[in-house]
């Protein structure tokens, strides 16, 4: 008789599997049945197309908080939830038992010697380094700088430009490309690489990144031995990844060299809290403070000069993309924005617009846009899944058991859209759920509202995000339209980072008036 091949028994289930769901079963069901040896990897492959909406109602209908089960032996298991108190617990009240872990650190291995992926004391090291180089005045003022020179010299010539020739533009790229261009000025010290500029050049470091993101997506959703065999044999998504990081390292090369160069120049000493761009500042980092930093090591400072570059373009460019659409989706919202716009505009004694204010003050009363762009990350956060693993045994506040070195995916993009939480508008947006009676920004704590993460973990540049993203909002809806190109699909990108998947086509005509930032 001849032998059944473990092969021809998956492909058996599947089979079975597609044809039981499709004729019995509801989209959501597909991930809760758990097969022998395949688990729930069957269902996973039916909905991985809009698996987010799908978890979304799954984590809905559970209490906040699924099992998900993998393959036999493929280490895939993983807990997850949205629920506010296990995300208090995980990120705050109980953090030093959860970490980010070998396996993240492995998947993740373009990043490893970063703050992104670093634990411990390393990690405790960076932090705080990082929060003195952010926090520098010099720093500061590099970023302010760099933020407005590419808006005078590199958004406002773009937007004439396309609204002059009556183009057809994707705005999420273009949100991409400026904070590609000031974060790797900010970041490396380098001279703008005016990859927005009206030829829209490609830029192969840019296009390396967004490489790597993509490979990190799949090793998540693959079994581990899998994507490390594409690795070995240098295949698919694991030949492109090895690729970017070559033009990573060589890139990076280059900006490290020219900084050390620099410094050895000017004879500066020790970094002392801080400096202008901060590949400077990670190479002037004072070991005495910081021993578990090593400044000579060529591969944390590349890795650092990546994850930074992430951390300042992708964020800030998905939170836009995601708030104008939403403006496009909600017109008295956008004309609510216009007005406060209006309002806090300082004037002189006859009752006109006058360029000498002070542009943080401004910013800082209009509130309902401040609420709006909260709202966007609410229900569009950046970063849609946060991953954490036990150093320890332990028991989350749900009830939930979970074992050493396990995986828990804390669902950020399902906690801003959870009912529970949010209450029954929760699929609403609604910039006045932001704001208090008495016209305050109301406060809402992290561990709810979980787009700048948490706890010890806190995003340290918050501030400077959101003042960016008020600035550029600023400066386009007081002198720009934005209509939407119709005919479009609005699609999740389910990468690292929440992008549309297909762009955000607009054209773009001048309101005839002129900003004040």
């Amino acid at each position: 008789m001849a032998s059944i091949s473990l092969f021809e028994v998956s492909i058996a289930i599947i089979c079975f599997v597609i044809l039981y769901c499709f004729l019995f079963k509801k989209p959501l069901d597909l991930l809760t049945i758990s097969w022998p040896v395949l688990g729930m990897i069957p269902g996973l492959v039916l909905v991985l197309h809009r698996i987010y909406d799908i978890t979304v109602e799954l984590l809905e209908s559970n209490d906040l908080t699924f099992s998900f089960k993998g393959p036999w032996f493929t280490g895939m298991d993983m807990l997850v939830t949205a629920d506010p108190a296990n995300i208090h617990y995980l990120l705050s009240s109980n953090s030093s038992n959860f970490i980010k872990g070998s396996d993240f650190k492995e998947v993740f291995d373009a990043f490893e010697e970063a703050i992104l992926t670093a634990d411990s004391v390393k990690w405790k090291d960076i932090r705080k380094a990082s929060h003195a180089m952010i926090s520098h005045q010099g720093f500061q003022r590099l970023s302010m700088s760099t933020m407005r020179s590419k808006l005078k010299d590199g958004l406002v010539p773009f937007f004439n430009h396309v609204s002059e020739e009556g183009a057809t533009v994707d705005l999420q790229d273009v949100f991409l490309r400026f904070t590609f261009d000031t974060s790797l000025v900010t970041v490396t010290g380098c001279d703008d690489p005016k990859s927005l500029s009206i030829g829209m050049p490609e830029v192969e470091f840019a296009k390396a990144l967004d490489d790597l993101l993509k490979g990190v997506v799949y090793r998540h959703v693959k079994p581990r031995l899998l994507w490390k065999l594409q690795n070995w044999i240098g295949v698919g998504i694991e030949k492109k990844m090895r690729e970017a990081g070559s033009i990573a390292d060589r890139v990076c090369a280059k900006y490290i060299s020219a900084r050390r160069e620099e410094i050895k120049r000017s004879q500066g000493d020790h970094f002392n809290g801080g400096s202008e761009d901060l590949l400077t500042s990670h190479i002037k980092i004072d070991t005495t403070k910081y021993p578990h930093l090593n400044p000579t090591n060529d591969k944390f400072l590349r890795d650092s000069i990546l994850a930074l570059i992430l951390a300042e373009r992708d964020t800030t460019a998905s939170a836009l993309t995601w708030f104008f659409w939403l403006l496009s989706e909600n017109p008295i919202v956008l004309t609510k924005i216009r007005q406060e716009i209006e309002t806090c505009l300082p004037r002189n004694s006859s009752g006109q617009e006058t360029q000498s204010h002070d542009p943080m003050e401004y910013l800082n009363k209009l509130v309902y846009l401040h609420g709006a762009l909260c709202e966007t990350m609410r229900l569009y956060p950046p970063v849609p899944i946060e991953r954490m693993s036990p150093v320890e045994s332990d028991v989350l506040p749900s009830g939930h058991k979970v074992e050493a070195n396990s995986k828990i995916l804390i669902f950020i993009y399902a906690l801003g859209r959870m009912r529970a939480v949010w209450g029954e508008d929760a699929l609403e947006f609604k910039p006045e759920r932001w704001i208090s009676e008495t016209g305050e920004l109301r406060h809402v704590p992290a561990f709810k509202f979980l787009a700048f993460n948490a706890g010890p973990r806190i995003c340290l540049g918050k501030q400077i995000a959101m003042t960016v993203m008020k600035t550029l909002a600023v400066e386009i809806l007081q002198n720009y339209d934005i209509k939407v190109v119709n005919g479009q699909k609005f699609d999740k990108d389910h990468r690292f980072i929440l992008r549309m998947k297909h762009g955000f086509k607009v054209t773009i005509s001048k309101r005839f008036s002129y900003g004040l930032l």
